[in-house]
């Protein structure tokens, strides 16, 4: 049975300059908080970003990190908009690749299917194809008369993300409600990294849970970090809450500020 428990730190240890990173989790909920802390302190940089982002874009754009952020929204959800990383937006300081949220997911599933593109309707008839004039469009083979958005395939360096529960071959447990999308952020990454709330035995998993919940299978995995309350101050439905008062002071404090506290936090 392979063991695949490891730390934050090893994790970042692998990062590089210039990496493409998927970050699971949905706007302020389940983020993989503490593997986020670790990159900031870390002189990783000009990173490409794919997430249905929170805190976790916000901070490394704010940190200075990121180069290119690929989205379908920033939200910190009870606060609408992600203000950190709507500055680093407003004042051009990273690229941008916004698409709708469905788009998104599908260029996940393309990384994940290996093709270099999944039709969609989605995006048609939107001002997400005059921000993003890279996109193309195709026709059916099979009805020459439909014009389909041919969202490109979204592969991954690295994916990050948070579950309630694991076990170290890296089987991971969601009881909460919303577990999407992390096992396409999986499925299309190259290297593939699961913090948890707990790690239990094998058998434990359906203690907790039905089958229904196991959504990431060991396969989709390359190392797990067991990390109690490491998605803070994100929600991680049903073990915590978001962190709303701390989430407001992070939402209103300048970074340069806010940012060096944070990171003595755990």
């Amino acid at each position: 049975m392979a063991d695949k428990r490891t730390s934050e730190s090893e994790v970042v240890a692998e990062l590089r300059d210039g990496m493409t990173i998927g970050i699971g989790g949905w706007g302020s909920r389940r983020k993989p908080m503490s593997i986020i802390r670790e990159i900031l302190k870390s002189p990783v940089r000009d990173l490409t970003l794919v997430s249905y982002g929170g805190p976790d874009v916000g901070m490394l754009c704010a940190a200075g990190k990121v180069k290119k952020v690929v989205y379908g929204f920033v939200s910190l959800d009870s606060i609408p908009l992600e203000p950190h990383f709507r500055a680093a937006r407003q004042s051009g300081a990273i690229e941008a690749f916004e698409v709708d949220e469905g788009m998104l997911q599908w260029g996940l599933r393309a990384a994940a299917m290996r093709v270099s593109f999944l039709p969609c309707r989605a995006g048609l008839g939107s001002s997400v194809m005059e921000v993003n004039p890279e996109l193309k469009t195709v026709r059916s083979p099979y009805d020459d008369a439909e014009e389909l958005v041919a969202m490109p395939a979204l592969p991954l360096d690295v994916a990050l993300i948070h579950a309630n529960r694991a076990d170290v071959r890296g089987n991971g447990q969601y009881l909460g409600p919303d577990w999407f999308f992390d096992d396409l952020f999986c499925m299309a990454a190259t290297r593939r990294f699961m913090s948890c709330e707990r790690i239990v035995d094998t058998a434990d998993l359906l203690k907790e849970g039905s089958e229904q919940t196991l959504k990431i299978n060991r396969m989709m995995t390359d190392g797990v970090i067991e990390a109690p309350g490491g998605a803070r101050f994100t929600s991680c439905a049903p073990d915590y809450a978001r962190d709303e008062e701390l989430q407001r002071e992070y939402a209103t404090t300048p970074w340069e500020e806010f940012g060096p506290r944070w990171l003595e936090m755990s």
